[in-house]
């Protein structure tokens, strides 16, 4: 299946801020796949450059947005891609957020159907994943995709969604990286960040279901939420945080480095993060 080719660490950017040019990079350094997030458009294009200046990575969606991109055309472009670079895209679809999307009707119902849509247009159930948080979603990726893509999580939350994805599906899990070894310069860093997934109901339900609570997950958040979600320190002790969720029982990690300048962070971690494999 394409998740085998995943390797055990990734790089997550949004679509609209990766350079292609930076694709073959991030394979020489031992990453496996790069996953485009904030909702790529329909047709994939970002996903279809970074895949022709690479050679080998796995190319994810984290995630296509179901309200703003009709099914058929996405499939459209998934068998366009694939046809061109056979196994390396993986469709990672979801529902997104109710804060940012007028037309919201019940998300689980809305999946089911988008996922219909995908089974009609050709698109093979291991070559898609879901963006699942909680229980329900996480089953319905489980029967209905290659598995799940939490977004914003503690490494904890993989001990709970391996329980329910059971021991075959892919779960391939994101952190969030700020490169300094100073709390208050990556609580600054990352404040904006924060904020803007704790305003946004999914994620704080998911968290209070995880543990946390009220006082954690206001804005700014709490020490212990932040230290949960963000890692910053040593490379070495990056590298441990971000493992965790391998721990915990996730496949994969995708590291995000908050910031512009990503690369050289992702130089130094990519040596520490290998030898913990």
């Amino acid at each position: 299946m394409t998740y085998d080719k995943l390797g055990r660490f990734g790089v997550w950017r949004p679509y609209f801020g990766f350079d292609p040019e930076d694709a073959r990079e991030l394979e020489l350094l031992g990453y496996g796949a790069v996953w485009l997030g904030m909702s790529p458009p329909a047709d994939l294009a970002a996903v279809e450059e970074v895949l022709a200046a690479s050679e080998s990575l796995i190319v994810g969606t984290s995630i296509v947005n179901i309200w703003a991109e009709p099914a058929r055309a996405v499939a459209d472009s998934f068998h366009r891609i694939d046809q061109r670079f056979p196994g390396r895209i993986l469709l990672g679809v979801g529902a997104g957020h109710p804060e940012n999307t007028q037309e919201y009707r019940k998300p689980y119902d809305a999946l089911v159907e988008y996922l219909d849509d995908l089974d009609a247009a050709g698109v093979p159930a291991e070559r898609r994943a879901l963006a699942a948080l909680g229980p329900r979603v996480l089953k319905l990726a489980a029967e209905r995709s290659a598995g799940a893509l939490p977004y914003f999580v503690p490494a904890a939350h993989a001990t709970t969604a391996r329980k329910i994805l059971g021991p075959e599906a892919l779960l391939a899990t994101e952190h969030m990286v700020v490169m300094t070894e100073d709390i208050a310069t990556a609580r600054t860093a990352a404040a904006d960040t924060a904020a803007l997934y704790l305003r946004l109901r999914n994620y704080v339900s998911n968290l209070l279901r995880l543990g946390f609570t009220d006082a954690d997950v206001a804005v700014p958040p709490s020490d212990r939420l932040f230290d949960a979600i963000f890692a910053y320190g040593t490379p070495e002790k990056i590298a441990a945080q971000v493992s965790q969720h391998l721990d915990f029982g996730a496949d994969h990690v995708a590291v995000q480095i908050l910031g512009e300048d990503y690369l050289p962070a992702l130089r130094t971690l990519a040596p520490v993060l290998a030898a913990r494999i």
